[in-house]
């Protein structure tokens, strides 16, 4: 079997579509087409359906994108042991994040890790989104719920909190609600409801059943901001108000607990620079610990 042919596969399925892994690849759809009828015809199945969206993989495609991804596994471990990779931690790691911990905590930090490793390139990519490790949209990935599928490595970072914030300005004007069913007779700053990345983030109604945010931002930092200025009383990262003096927790209803993990995909393993970024994040988070909760 062609390894070219099972990565152009795996950029494939990974694409959905065969002329955005030509793109990501730096072929002609025509080569990409060829190859992937060629491997189709070694292994005498059908790997893609083609759509007018894309390529959908076929049952026969699903189990062979397991073993592919075990063969690139074995290419990465193979080429890192035979190269000395990591001997100098080189290459890039692309790191998605949603936007608070990514713009908030790992921002400012990063740039320490970039100055130890003058081979090492990192892209953080802090947008209010989930990323797929197996579509290779991100090395890393910080996620706010454990993945149950997939071949994916996660560990624990920390808990971290959120609360009922107001700037001292809205506080002056309008009073502080002591209790759940006061927060209705207030101006809300929330998120929008049906762009939440996770479940989990869906939490608005663990602060009020009947919450009803006039005011409503997909993005983290954009409710910190606006809660900054006076908007109304808004559900923030505690780790996030705590850095503006003119926030005030508001203790009308206590905080909420969520978690962080950090989860890269299995077959980057092997890869130093992978682990060499995913242990910084942790160390960095770790002597930072009492900021979360």
């Amino acid at each position: 079997m062609n390894w070219d042919d099972v990565r152009i596969f795996l950029a494939v399925a990974r694409a959905g579509q065969i002329l955005g892994a030509a793109r990501r690849l730096g072929l002609n759809h025509a080569t990409v087409s060829r190859r992937i009828a060629a491997l189709e015809a070694s292994l005498k199945a059908r790997l893609f359906r083609r759509t007018t969206s894309g390529s959908d993989m076929t049952e026969a495609g699903e189990r062979f994108l397991v073993v592919a991804e075990r063969i690139e596994a074995d290419m990465i471990a193979a080429r890192a042991e035979i190269a000395g990779e990591g001997d100098e931690i080189a290459g890039t790691v692309r790191i998605g994040t949603p936007d608070g911990f990514g713009v908030a905590f790992l921002a400012p930090r990063l740039g320490a890790l970039t100055a130890r490793h003058a081979e090492l390139s990192v892209q953080l990519v802090p947008v209010p989104r989930s990323f797929s490790l197996s579509r290779r949209e991100a090395d890393i990935a910080i996620t706010v719920e454990r993945p149950t599928e997939g071949r994916l490595v996660a560990a624990k970072l920390v808990d971290y909190t959120l609360g009922l914030y107001a700037s001292r300005a809205y506080v002056e004007q309008y009073g502080l609600p002591q209790t759940p069913q006061q927060l209705v007779a207030h101006r809300l700053v929330g998120y929008v409801a049906d762009l939440a990345i996770s479940p989990s983030l869906d939490y608005a109604a663990e602060f009020s059943p009947g919450w009803q945010a006039r005011f409503q931002i997909s993005s983290t930092l954009g409710q910190a901001e606006a809660v900054r200025a006076g908007a109304g009383i808004g559900i923030l990262h505690t780790f996030i108000a705590r850095s503006h003096a003119e926030l005030v927790p508001v203790p009308a209803v206590p905080p909420i607990r969520r978690a962080y993990w950090l989860v890269y995909h299995e077959t980057v393993r092997p890869l130093k620079r992978v682990q060499t970024v995913s242990a910084f994040i942790g160390a960095e988070v770790e002597k930072a610990r009492a900021l979360f909760v």
